[in-house]
Formats: C-alpha cells, sequence, structure tokens
C-alpha cells in the first residue's frame, strides 16, 4: 500500500504492508470553484457587512492590501489583479496602492520569491510591493493597548491608508484557532512589542488558544481588540482544498467575512476520528510551510488529540531552510538545555516573551503526549541536535520499529498535516 504525503515541493511516498489496518485522514470531497476568476469578482461585489468594492473605493485616495508571507499559499495570483484593477477603476493612482507583504517576525520575501508570492508580473510592476519589520520602531503607529494590556502598534502603511484591505487563507491554526482574517493585521503588521506580548507564555498556555478554538481563545480576542481599534478594515478570504485549488473565496467587513469563511473551512478541516491510535504519521503540508523547522511544529501538534497517550508521532518535513530564525535556535537551545518543565518555568515569568520562543513552548504539547519521530531530508547536521525530538533516517523502518513494540498494527496516517485537525469522537 503507497500513500503520498506532503513533502517539500513534492511528497513522500510511504509504504505500508497490505495487512496492516491503516486510517487515512483527509479533509471531506470539497466542492471546487469553476471558474476561479469569476468567483472573486462575484466575491467583490457582493460583499459580506461592506459596500462592494468599487463602492468602497469611490473619492478614496489610498489603499493597503494586506498579503500573507511565502509560508502561506494563498492564491494571490488571483486575488491581487482583479483587487488592483477594480481600485484603479475607482479613480486611484497605482503610486497610491500598496501591497504590504504580512511578514510579523518573519524574514522578508525578496526577488524570485516576492515575485511567486504576489503570482502576477502586472501586479508587480504596477504598483507599489514592500515588506513590513516588525523590529522597525519608526515604521509603526501607536494606537494605545488592549484591556488586556497589549501595546497596539501597527505598520503605518496600513494604518494611514484610506482603504485597509487583507486578504488571506483560512485555515486551522493551532494558536489562534484558524488563520486568515483578523490574524493577517497582528500579528502579520504588528510591531514587535504586539506580537511578543500576545504570544507570551501567559496567551500561550491557555487551554482555549488551540486549533479550530475561536470562542474563549485570548489570542483571538486580542486580535478582534486590535481591529476594532483600527476602525473600518476590509478582507477577501480564502479557503483552498488539498490540492491547493479554490474551494471557497469571499470579501466584506474584515470580521464577519472572517467568520463566514471560518464557517465554511471547518466543515472540512475538523474530522471525527473514532478511536486512538498508538502509532501516528503525518505531515507537515509540504511546501511552503516546511521549509522550517520552526513551521514543523504545527505539524507536530495537530494530531495529538487522537494519540494514544505515549503513543508515536512520525511527521516528515523537508525543512529546506533548516531549523529557523536564531532566536528560535536559542530558545530550542533553552529547551535542550532546562527540559520541557524547565523550559516553561523560565519563559512563564516574562511579559514579553523572547522572538520565536512561543513556537518552541507550542512543541510541549506533543512532547507531553508522545514520543516525536521527525524524518528530514534537508535539516542541516548542524540543526538536528536542536529539535529536541528524535531524526530518523526512514519512515518506514520506525514505523515497523513501533508497531513491533506496541502490539498493535492499526495506524493513522494524515498526509496533509496540520491543514487537517483530526479529533477524537467515540463512535
Amino acid at each position: 500500500m503507497r500513500l503520498d504525503l506532503n513533502y517539500g515541493r513534492d511528497c513522500y511516498p510511504l509504504e505500508l504492508p497490505d495487512d496492516w489496518d491503516v486510517t487515512v485522514i483527509r479533509k471531506p470531497s470539497m466542492p471546487l470553484s469553476p471558474d476561479p476568476v469569476l468567483a472573486v469578482r462575484n466575491a467583490l461585489a457582493r460583499p459580506v457587512g461592506a459596500s462592494p468594492l468599487a463602492q468602497e473605493a469611490h473619492g478614496l485616495k489610498s489603499a493597503c492590501i494586506l498579503i500573507c508571507d511565502i509560508t502561506r499559499p494563498v492564491p494571490n495570483g488571483l486575488l491581487l489583479p482583479e483587487i488592483v484593477r477594480q481600485l484603479l477603476d475607482a479613480g486611484m493612482r497605482p503610486d497610491d496602492i500598496t501591497v504590504l507583504v504580512a511578514t510579523g517576525l518573519h524574514r522578508p520575501n525578496e526577488g524570485a520569491e516576492l515575485e511567486e508570492l504576489v503570482g502576477d508580473p502586472w501586479v508587480l510592476k504596477t504598483v507599489r510591493v514592500v515588506n513590513h519589520f516588525a523590529r522597525d520602531d519608526a515604521a509603526h503607529v501607536d494606537l494605545g493597548r488592549t484591556p488586556r494590556g497589549t501595546p497596539v502598534k501597527l505598520d503605518r502603511r496600513f494604518v494611514e491608508a484610506d482603504l485597509k484591505i487583507a486578504t488571506g487563507l483560512v485555515e486551522p491554526h493551532f494558536m489562534a484557532g484558524y488563520s486568515g482574517g483578523r490574524k493577517v493585521i497582528a500579528p502579520g503588521v504588528a510591531h514587535r512589542d504586539t506580537i511578543t506580548t500576545f504570544h507570551s507564555a501567559r496567551f500561550m498556555a491557555h487551554p482555549k488558544a488551540d486549533n479550530c478554538i475561536l470562542e474563549g481563545n485570548p489570542l483571538h480576542e486580542e486580535q478582534l481588540e486590535i481591529v476594532r481599534m483600527l476602525g473600518h478594515v476590509l478582507a477577501v478570504n480564502t479557503v483552498i482544498d488539498e490540492h491547493r485549488q479554490l474551494s471557497f473565496v469571499n470579501y466584506g467587513e474584515i470580521l464577519a467575512s472572517h467568520l463566514q469563511a471560518v464557517e465554511f473551512a471547518q466543515r472540512y478541516s475538523r474530522v471525527p476520528v473514532g478511536r486512538r491510535f498508538k502509532t501516528v504519521v503525518t505531515s507537515a503540508a509540504g511546501y511552503p510551510l516546511d521549509k522550517t523547522y520552526y513551521q514543523t511544529v504545527k505539524g507536530m501538534v495537530g494530531p495529538v488529540d487522537i494519540l494514544e497517550p505515549g503513543g508515536n508521532l512520525i511527521i516528515v518535513s523537508e525543512c529546506s531552510e533548516g531549523l529557523g530564525s536564531h532566536e528560535y535556535a536559542d530558545a530550542q537551545r533553552r529547551l535542550i538545555g532546562f527540559g520541557a518543565e524547565g523550559f516553561f518555568a523560565d519563559i512563564s515569568r516574562k511579559q514579553f516573551a523572547d522572538i520565536d520562543e512561543w513556537q518552541t513552548q507550542m512543541q510541549l504539547k506533543p512532547m507531553k503526549a508522545g514520543n516525536v519521530h521527525l524524518y528530514s531530508g534537508g535539516l542541516p547536521q548542524v540543526d538536528r541536535a536542536l529539535t529536541g525530538v528524535n531524526l530518523v533516517d526512514s519512515v518506514e523502518e520506525t514505523l515497523q520499529h513501533c508497531m513491533e513494540h506496541g502490539g498493535d498494527h492499526a495506524l493513522a496516517v494524515i498526509p496533509e498535516g496540520p491543514y487537517v485537525v483530526p479529533y477524537y469522537q467515540p463512535a
């Protein structure tokens, strides 16, 4: 039996014995748009809680369009040309339209990577396309604090634009419940002080800071407060299937349109499973998400609810860019040095998180649940010792060992990784 796991730009061909009891966990079949360009055009004309984009832009002088960075497979080449053309038709000058890459605290996207991200050469030639830099103090506007005390500093180019539009992909997110919408603003174009406050241990340790949970999720609630402080913001939301084809697109007021997109996405991304497994195999979703070990942690957290306590979780991730930022490497060194309990005790004392240590904190979840094994053909040798998990050279050999010692030939396989969130629901 062969199953293809998302891995890099291709797949990892997983070969399994025919006599094993294999449960493959995928999204249900999703409807696809027969004409994606027309679907985008119709969405912009039929808004949720707003006016059609052409009316929203009429008489305004400037616009800022947020796009996610390279870690998200958003169909920007489909969305941006139609949005930009409607703004130009409404009377805006090309020089007054900015496409801003919402990097958060990730690195900028430049050169050929930026061309790939934008997905349309006409857009690149016609309007300004720039990156957000969260560490540039002067590039942000201070809007005050949320009721929880989070300092709200956002990219000046977005705050001061007459028309503010966030674009994104709505999918499960292991901290904020779902990606897209308000998340493209914070952390997307937020200052480091904003990001490191609501990514601190007190937020991240909350039981509702988890996949597919919005109600009561403190990260989501902070993001809502930040959007309210901004005023009128629009959004274009997309949902794609396992093969990155457009299944859903809408447009409108950012909070209302995002919730509608979440309602659609959760029908497919949350998958009930009638038992727990001693062995689970998953992926980090393939390119572009599995470019770093930092992003790989999302794939580890997703299946925790269907893993038997003390079971084996095996994940494949190319990690073509290695571990991630140097700050993340420092956090992983502290995890190795302090141990899981010592690391958590250390970060719990801080008001501001150190950059990227929240990902190390999230790795504690699968480490507590069972034994994590990583197959990665791209992770440099120097980074392998900092993962904190067991590195393996063969998924098949590791599986054989797990089955022989676990006494159970039942196996769960999640080819798409964190884009599918299985949850235990007894039959």
